[in-house]
């Protein structure tokens, strides 16, 4: 018992490392600071996402099933088409991250493997959330080697959104199958290829 109390506790201290930092109108339920502000698609910014290679976004044509992903429209980081996520269909693996997370950049560089090897039976998007530096988002993932479509989620408005929970934390996994529903979804660092892999035939039943 006290070996899975010590464990939670190390978890949710790695999870409250990777949280941002909060403010007094974030605890009363306002507006973060600076958030509408922030400008995902600039000049500046298509330049660097086409430097780094990033894959265009691709909008769904599928309309919103129960448990599947939350009906909100999230712009495409350095430009390009919004995308409704509940218009979605997998199989898919959806990683929110962002530049102020540690453990994000550390698993960025498998994430991409795995859609290297595997983008052809499961695709993979990125949703840079609660995040207020696209460049520096845009930077980091030329620097982890990230070509997978990226939206952004800079005023977090995926937070609490059925089916996601209230995300403090980051990194956020959420899997969806073929159907278009979020079959598995939790907050966890991916530490290797074959975790990752292990995930997906477990819980989307893909051969990879």
């Amino acid at each position: 018992m006290r070996a899975v109390v010590l464990a939670a506790a190390a978890l949710a201290l790695a999870l409250s490392a990777c949280a941002p930092a909060t403010d007094s109108s974030e605890a009363s339920g306002s507006s973060r600071p600076g958030a509408a502000n922030v400008d995902v698609d600039t000049p500046a910014l298509r330049h660097l996402k086409a430097d780094a290679g990033i894959a265009a976004c691709a909008p769904g044509d599928a309309s919103q099933v129960e448990d599947g992903l939350p009906s909100v429209t999230l712009p495409c980081l350095g430009g390009g088409p919004d995308v409704n996520l509940s218009s979605l269909r997998g199989p898919m693996v959806v990683n929110l991250w962002a530049v102020w997370c540690t453990p994000c950049r550390q698993e960025l560089p498998i994430l991409q493997k795995f859609q290297q090897k595997h983008g052809d039976k499961v695709a993979m998007l990125g949703v840079d959330y609660n995040d207020t530096q696209p460049e520096q988002a845009l930077g980091l993932a030329k620097e982890t080697g990230v070509t997978y479509p990226l939206l952004a989620d800079p005023q977090a408005r995926l937070d609490y959104k059925s089916p996601f929970p209230s995300l403090r934390g980051l990194p956020f996994l959420a899997l969806v199958d073929a159907d278009g529903k979020v079959v598995h979804q939790e907050f966890v660092v991916i530490e290797s290829l074959g975790q990752l892999e292990d995930l997906v035939e477990k819980h989307l039943g893909v051969a990879l």
